[in-house]
């Protein structure tokens, strides 16, 4: 599973969508004009450093921080520039503009998208053996990660370990980059960070048409500076079959697993990650702890 492309290869490319031209039919556009002018700053946790404000709404800067898209990108949409956002970014900006179920909805058909589509259906998407390997891990923390690293399933262990991080966002990549907490909790972030991008990297190139992936390297890409270096340095194409991650988890202090890195071909990019403390180490004792507050297993 290794292989070598030119240091400066991109992991992916944002889609652009139509012409420079604004289309006549810009419904979706408009939406997002309208949503997005009902809501203050208040509304969604931000503040204005006591400056008077000469428009009403959101300015879109603000929403596209929110739903971790390009300002760049989300003036294409309003604009009717770009009409086909993905599942993942349509769902980003209905949590983004704070949308009731009928306005999301709507929100989804007008982005071409079924409605149905939601973050809860995730644990669907895995492949059943990847699946019944994690739920059999019942003394490791087990999740299962997509080819763009969203958290499609975690058994009680993992979530107890990763619940100073994940939140509403489930992009773990996402969450490494952009987290104000991801650099203290992950005390080798490094480490962590190299790893994750090699296999974002063969991800990219196998299944090159993944809308998903392109989706989260255009986004990180506005949104990380950091993410953006590292992108542009390129590195190795590889997918790790071992991984070693130190954590400092506020509840259980220092942790240290062992990973090992399960894949089926049945479902390409799919990958569980199976962490295991060393018997009898301290972190199998903080393991313990932190496993003991989440209760019995079933």
């Amino acid at each position: 599973m290794r292989m070598h492309v030119p240091a400066m290869a991109p992991i992916g490319r944002a889609r652009t969508g139509g012409n420079a031209e604004e289309p006549r039919d810009n419904s979706l556009g408009e939406f997002l004009r309208a949503r997005r002018s009902r809501l203050t700053p208040a509304d969604v946790g931000l503040g204005t450093g006591g400056r008077h404000r000469r428009v009403e709404g959101l300015r879109r800067e603000e929403v596209a921080v929110l739903a971790h898209v390009s300002a760049d990108y989300y003036s294409r949409l309003e604009q009717g520039r770009e009409r086909n956002p993905s599942p993942r970014i349509t769902e980003s900006l209905s949590r983004a503009l704070r949308l009731a179920p009928d306005s999301r909805s709507r929100l989804f058909r007008l982005a071409g998208l079924n409605p149905s589509l939601r973050p809860d259906t995730a644990r669907r998407q895995v492949h059943p053996e990847l699946l019944r390997m994690l739920e059999a891990s019942h003394r490791a923390a087990a999740y299962v990660l997509s080819p763009c690293f969203d958290i499609l399933a975690a058994n009680a262990h993992a979530q107890a370990l990763l619940s100073p991080l994940v939140g509403s966002d489930q992009n773990l990549l996402r969450i490494l980059f952009t987290h104000p907490g991801a650099r203290s909790y992950f005390t080798e972030w490094p480490s962590a960070v190299d790893g994750s991008l090699r296999t974002l990297r063969l991800n990219a190139v196998r299944l090159h048409r993944d809308t998903e992936i392109a989706d989260l390297v255009a986004g990180l890409s506005a949104e990380s500076a950091d993410f953006e270096r590292r992108r542009r340095e390129g590195g190795e194409t590889v997918g790790l079959d071992r991984a070693y991650r130190k954590v400092f988890h506020p509840a259980a202090g220092h942790i240290e697993l062992s990973y090992r890195v399960h894949r089926v071909a049945a479902a390409p990019g799919q990958h569980l990650l199976v962490g295991v403390p060393a018997p009898g180490s301290r972190s199998a004792e903080a393991f313990t702890y932190l496993a003991a507050s989440v209760g019995p297993q079933p």
